[in-house]
């Protein structure tokens, strides 16, 4: 039986859940976010409890339709927490900004009310306050040329996580790249998300297959998320996965990169390793020589192509023949 610090607790989030009108939300809505957000509770004891509230807090119910929804009245005060410091409204600014696609959605309808305190907190201060001026001083810069991230469907996204979370498999409407219409996976086993760049991808196996495959989230134009459970990949560890090279499109088993940069291209080799085994070493001439195994991947091409020619691949033969092929064909393409 439930004590009546827990009641309590129960009762707060749950008025944190009802929105201002005219949205409104189901004690049936209500039951299930509270029980997402681990507290267990039935939809009789919910409606309870709005209607006990409801004598105390301006939330009415809208009986026009069934089911009834509940709401804040459009004019009552704001029911929040005692007002955000500045750098808690600093942290949470930051949270909201690198964090969107790595949380659940359970924990974004939970924050959305933070992030919202913490803007009007930000916002009420001068530019020059040290914890608002922060958010003009740092930024992170992705290592490549950055790209617009594309548009990605808000409530497919909210479904694919939710099933992620809750083990549950998925039916999507998938939109190829070089497809006419959308491809329907009736059963999609979802295993984990993976954010790189401004790309989400969605991690998982298809029907009774066991390889795991990977798509991209923003082609998803439809999604369901259906009761039987999800199936697990034995052995999956996802960092394991990224770390195989999968995101770099892989090109077949890891390598042994042999290459020689000039002190100017390969000298932050010191400081930031390609990987854990590199072995860098200097000559006479001041070039550094570079060995270390690496996964076989698109990425692996298009970086040491980043350097021009502040490098020469020596090993192995094929990488080397690849980039010297690219090369003619630039110059050739560059005399034209």
């Amino acid at each position: 039986m439930a004590t009546n610090q827990q009641s309590l607790l129960r009762q707060w989030h749950m008025l944190r859940m009802v929105p201002r009108a005219p949205a409104r939300v189901s004690a049936k809505e209500l039951c299930e976010r509270l029980c997402a957000a681990d507290f267990p509770v039935t939809k009789r004891t919910v409606e309870r409890d709005l209607n006990e509230l409801s004598a105390v807090f301006p939330i009415v119910a809208d009986s026009r339709d069934k089911p009834f929804g509940w709401s804040w009245l459009r004019d009552a005060s704001s029911f929040d927490l005692p007002g955000l410091t500045l750098p808690e409204a600093l942290t949470l600014t930051l949270v909201e900004q690198h964090l969107r696609h790595h949380l659940p959605p359970t924990a974004v309808d939970a924050l959305r009310p933070h992030f919202q305190s913490a803007a009007r907190t930000l916002s009420a201060v001068d530019e020059s306050v040290p914890s608002r001026a922060w958010l003009d001083k740092v930024r992170s810069v992705p290592p490549q040329q950055p790209l617009l991230a594309p548009r990605m469907d808000a409530e497919c996204q909210r479904i694919v996580y939710l099933a992620l979370m809750q083990d549950r498999q998925l039916r999507l409407h998938y939109r190829k790249r070089d497809g006419d219409g959308p491809t329907v996976y009736d059963a999609v086993h979802p295993l984990g998300v993976v954010q790189r760049g401004g790309m989400v991808y969605l991690v998982c196996m298809f029907a009774g297959y066991d390889d795991v495959r990977t798509i991209a989230l923003h082609r998803v134009q439809q999604a369901e998320a259906l009761y039987e459970p999800a199936r697990k990949s034995p052995g999956f560890d996802i960092d394991a996965y990224i770390a195989s090279g999968q995101f770099g499109v892989i090109a077949g088993e890891p390598i042994t990169l042999r290459a020689v940069f000039t002190r100017a291209a390969g000298e932050h080799l010191y400081e930031t390793p390609l990987t854990a085994d590199q072995i860098l070493l200097a000559d006479e001439d001041g070039r550094l020589h570079l060995a270390a195994t690496v996964p076989n991947t698109r990425s692996l091409v298009w970086w040491l192509l980043g350097f021009g020619d502040g490098v020469v691949i020596q090993e192995p033969v094929e990488l080397r023949e690849e980039l010297a092929g690219i090369a003619v064909r630039m110059a050739a393409a560059y005399a034209e």
